[in-house]
């Protein structure tokens, strides 16, 4: 799920239409102080934040979200273009940065670039929906006893839960776990695939986004 931390109320709404509409779930605010509290109460599969907020500016909210810990990805949206803006945003611990006016299929090209680039490099240890993955081991737990997967249905779980909350399509996940770009052939491959895991993990782990592909949550 995606928190969308911005006072601008028409951008805000034209965010999250478009989100939604890509198959994202989002949270939206467009104070500061409210912003910090919601990144704190709950994991993020992305934080998008204004720099310019009330009640907090959107640098102090990502200082202190990385002070506690809070490794969520973040991409600070802003008006301001200057150079010095552009790095104290990253130095205060965002992960990218996009100034406005931007295309919102920029946006979610950056999200998805950002959710590949961070999720192979956090958790050795990943737990979704009574799923525990060791990465270091490609152990797979289910309820504590371990379940035995392909080379192939360990990577595409693996994938899934590094991204999890964000949804994925076919072709990501044809490029990201069987590494072709060729939607026609491994499509259907990919279905057949997320029927396996299913069948060995359970029904309810990975999510059918309609029109866009698959996920899995937290939830």
């Amino acid at each position: 799920m995606v928190l969308l931390v911005e006072d601008h109320a028409t951008l805000a709404r034209e965010i999250e239409t478009y989100l939604n509409a890509e198959g994202w779930r989002v949270r939206v605010t467009g104070d500061g102080i409210e912003g910090l509290r919601l990144a704190s109460e709950q994991p993020w599969s992305m934080i998008l934040l204004d720099l310019s907020l009330p009640g907090m500016d959107g640098t102090d909210i990502c200082r202190r979200l990385r002070a506690d810990g809070i490794n969520a990805p973040i991409i600070m949206i802003t008006a301001r273009g200057l150079r010095r803006e552009v790095v104290g945003g990253l130095d205060c611990g965002a992960d990218d940065y996009l100034v406005k006016p931007f295309g919102l299929d920029e946006l979610v090209a950056r999200m998805r670039a950002l959710a590949r680039r961070t999720g192979t490099t956090r958790e050795p240890v990943l737990k979704v929906g009574g799923v525990t993955i060791d990465s270091n081991s490609r152990r797979v737990e289910v309820g504590g006893a371990e379940v035995s997967l392909a080379p192939r249905e360990y990577a595409l779980l693996e994938h899934l839960a590094r991204n999890r909350g964000v949804p994925q399509s076919r072709l990501e996940l044809i490029e990201q776990v069987w590494g072709e770009p060729d939607e026609l052939i491994f499509s259907q491959t990919v279905d057949v695939h997320v029927a396996y895991l299913r069948r060995k993990l359970g029904r309810d782990l990975i999510t059918t986004v309609p029109g866009v592909g698959y996920m899995v949550s937290d939830e």
